[in-house]
């Protein structure tokens, strides 16, 4: 028993040998493809320009604040005029540190080539630690330049972090859970901005008619903002060009009439940016001073949004931007309408609009229903994107996506998505109706992704930036300084609408946490069912079965080995295609894969099989557009690799594309080893066939010159090609697993629920795969199995 059990182990360890030989990462394509780019230089005067552009863009959220903060902060009025220089005093230190230090000079640097918010984090995260949860990434795809990354030593402080983090799955899923916390709470706020900021400005309505009933607001704003999100499907790019002059002008206008307000009702207001009136206000109010943080904090609103819209910006244009215009514009307008209330302790209700001279009224009235508009467009523009990153992370159901843009990558539009922001927007409208409690639940959205965002630098600072721990330290502490009382402070509000984010927050979190669960264990259920690529190719040239003329693609999950799909197939049909390509459509912790990196191509055993394997790598910023075959794709991806193979061969004496020894020595040696299995890998002996065969071609980059030189002719017209090409006149058939997940009988109740019920209801909503990949109907073979869990 026991020689029995050794000599199964060596066998299954030559097995496994030859298994990874044949089927080897592709390492050698991958650096063939890397083509880094060159670093942007932006010009002062192109810079300059950018700034000016991402007004509209990224500060539309934040500069619509004082249209509604003196409300939220004295709902129920104003009992001493002091208390007005202490909220005044906490809006002043409150936008300097967390806007403007925190955020503007040191979060923003923690961008993932350009691209903002939680998901940008978390991608950076992933790729110095391995941290994500579904492990389908390899070696090759850190050689993608964008793709970058730092080594460290292994005794030092980053090491070690890094260690902690791998050293077990809980720690994996609680970042998860942490990043998908902070993302359902963006979402949240993308329903809520569009609320308060067109609730706030379609109040000035009401303020030269104070006989006008609340309703008639109320109906205004539901109004625009069913126009609003009905007009999504064009997409921002036809009137985007109005976002930075709308939003310009709302910024000097509103620091125009504080400057007016100051020197027209009491300078005496400057004396706010001395913190000692903070001291004051809370020594005065106590618990009152307490729970008006919560209305204090929406001076900062719109700080995330902030980060997450970056995108298109470098982070000097938006500095600069926030530094020489919204910032100083904010403080104005802030200490204008304190200097107004100061003075009008009863006009708290409506301090903006009060506080605005006669004479420009109505046009301010308009400039601030465009501002509130832009900044509403602004943070649900910023969803979809949320929601696309998380679809690409295997975190959210598929959904349709449309590309509303030639220009611009990042604008996209999800019709499904979108009709529910308007549903659940205008119920919050007409819910409450009031813009205090609408306040309570805005304030509980954005100071939580704050918090998430503090928690999640912490290790950004020690992996990616190898900051000194005092630093790290430094930098938290000040961070929950401020933030943590805002949190406590809306806290008190629960029951006064902040429960509504977290109802909002909380069912996205179950439907993102849940699909990710059910996507881990179809991972999973892949990897342990995979055939060895040794068992298929022992099979011989035909597979053991008839090869029909025709092309097919297996699309898998796995970027090696045999998909349990394929071998389901070829058990239960007698016949199999003259040529099968294997494909691997993954997404990767990084925001754009180029286009000439985009495809890996290889060949899988000798000539005669007629076997490939794609792997077809995604970003998630990419898309796939409906306007893009992926099956034209695939094809050029596949006859470009068959000539580039063919020129090689013709110059394989050639320096240039001398073989690597080690490979064939390789070869050579497992053949020579193989002597116990002789039987059942007779056929695949001679992997020392040309070892051209087995070597990684780059699909789309640099063997385009080679294709067109003239002396190469030959190559192109191949025996292989022609036999493709009849292949592809005779038919193409996509092969897709649907893998039913079900719970086993001894599952918990919750196991039942979430596995049976929610995950299979999402599954059934959600888009097929074949939709994404804009398959033809007639053309697509779909292949069932179940996998208990």
């Amino acid at each position: 028993m026991a020689s029995g059990s050794g000599n199964e182990e060596t066998n299954r360890g030559s097995m496994w040998e030859l298994d990874r030989n044949l089927d080897q990462p592709m390492d050698e394509e991958a650096g063939k493809l890397r083509n880094m780019y060159k670093e942007k230089k932006f010009s002062a005067m192109l810079v300059t320009r950018l700034a000016f552009q991402s007004l509209g863009v990224v500060f539309g959220d934040l500069g619509t604040s004082p249209l509604y903060v003196y409300y939220n902060t004295f709902p129920r009025g104003i009992d001493d005029p002091e208390d007005v220089i202490g909220a005044l005093s906490l809006i002043i230190y409150s936008l300097t540190l967390i806007p403007l230090l925190k955020y503007v000079f040191i979060v923003l640097r923690a961008n993932d080539n350009g691209q903002g918010g939680t998901f940008a984090l978390y991608s950076l995260l992933c790729r110095h630690a391995k941290v994500n949860t579904i492990p389908n990434q390899h070696r090759t795809d850190e050689q993608l330049t964008t793709y970058s990354r730092h080594t460290f030593d292994e005794k030092s402080l980053a090491a070690k972090v890094k260690r902690w983090l791998e050293s077990h799955p809980f720690k994996k899923n609680a970042l998860l859970i942490l990043v998908l916390v902070g993302t359902c709470m963006a979402i949240g706020d993308g329903i809520l901005t569009p609320v308060i900021s067109v609730l706030s400005a379609s109040g000035g309505i009401k303020v030269n008619n104070p006989k006008m009933s609340n309703d008639v607001v109320v109906l205004v704003a539901v109004a625009i903002l069913v126009c609003l999100f009905s007009m999504q499907h064009y997409g921002t790019d036809k009137v985007g060009w109005l976002f930075a002059p709308v939003v310009l002008v709302w910024f000097l206008s509103i620091g125009v009439i504080g400057i007016l307000n100051i020197w027209k009702f009491d300078s005496s207001v400057l004396k706010a940016f001395n913190p000692v009136y903070i001291c004051r206000y809370f020594r005065r109010g106590k618990q009152n001073s307490w729970v008006s943080l919560g209305g204090i904090l929406l001076s900062i609103t719109g700080t995330e949004a902030l980060f997450a819209d970056l995108c298109h910006f470098p982070v000097l244009a938006v500095q600069i931007a926030f530094t020489t215009v919204v910032f100083p514009c904010l403080l104005l307008a802030y200490t204008g309408q304190a200097a107004y209330l100061v003075h009008h302790t009863d006009h708290v209700n409506d301090a903006f609009f009060r506080s605005i001279p006669d004479g420009i009224y109505w046009p301010m009235f308009i400039v601030a229903t465009a501002a509130a508009i832009v900044a509403s467009q602004a943070t649900i523009s910023a969803t979809f994107s949320i929601i696309k990153q998380a679809l690409a992370l295997g975190c959210f159901p598929r959904v349709k996506i449309v590309h509303t843009s030639k220009k611009f990558l990042g604008q996209i539009y999800i019709p499904d998505i979108n009709w529910i922001l308007m549903i659940l927007c205008i119920a919050v409208t007409a819910g409450f109706k009031n813009q205090s409690q609408i306040g309570n639940a805005y304030g509980t959205a954005v100071v939580i992704v704050m918090v998430v965002t503090t928690f999640l630098m912490i290790p950004i600072m020690l992996l990616v930036w190898r900051s000194h721990w005092f630093l790290v330290c430094i930098f938290t502490a000040l961070s929950l300084l401020v933030e943590f009382p805002y949190l406590t402070a809306v806290l008190f509000k629960i029951d006064q609408g902040g429960w509504v984010p977290l109802v909002i927050a909380a069912t996205f979190l179950v439907i993102m946490y849940v699909w990710h669960y059910g996507t881990v264990k179809r991972y999973e259920f892949e990897m342990h069912s995979k055939v060895s690529m040794a068992w298929i190719l022992g099979l011989g040239p035909s597979l053991g079965l008839v090869r029909v003329p025709g092309i097919g693609f297996v699309y898998t999950e796995l970027a090696s080995g045999v998909p349990h799909i394929f071998s389901h197939f070829i058990t239960h049909l007698p016949a199999i295609h003259s040529v099968v390509v294997f494909v691997c459509v993954k997404y990767l912790p990084v925001y754009t894969v180029p286009m000439e990196e985009r495809f890996l191509m290889r060949r899988i055993g000798p000539k005669n099989f007629h076997m490939f394997r794609c792997v077809a790598r995604y970003g998630y910023k990419d898309l796939h557009k409906k306007d893009d075959d992926f099956e034209k794709m695939l094809f050029d991806s596949l006859y470009l690799f068959v000539r580039l193979e063919s020129m090689m061969e013709v110059y394989s004496d050639s320096e240039d594309y001398n073989v690597p020894a080690q490979r064939i020595e390789n070869s050579s040696d497992l053949t020579t080893r193989e002597n116990g299995n002789e039987n059942t890998l007779s056929s695949i002996m001679d992997l020392s066939y040309a070892s051209s065969s087995d070597l990684i071609q780059p699909a789309q980059s640099q063997g385009s010159s080679l294709v067109r030189s003239s002396g190469h002719a030959s190559g192109m017209t191949s025996e292989e090609l022609e036999f493709m090409n009849r292949c592809k006149e005779a038919g193409v058939v996509h092969i897709l697993g649907n893998t039913i997940v079900r719970a086993r009988r001894e599952s918990t109740i919750i196991k039942k629920i979430t596995v049976d019920y929610i995950y299979a209801f999402l599954r059934k909503i959600c888009r097929e795969n074949s939709v994404i990949f804009n398959v033809p109907h007639e053309s697509l073979l779909n292949v069932g199995q179940i996998f208990y869990i």
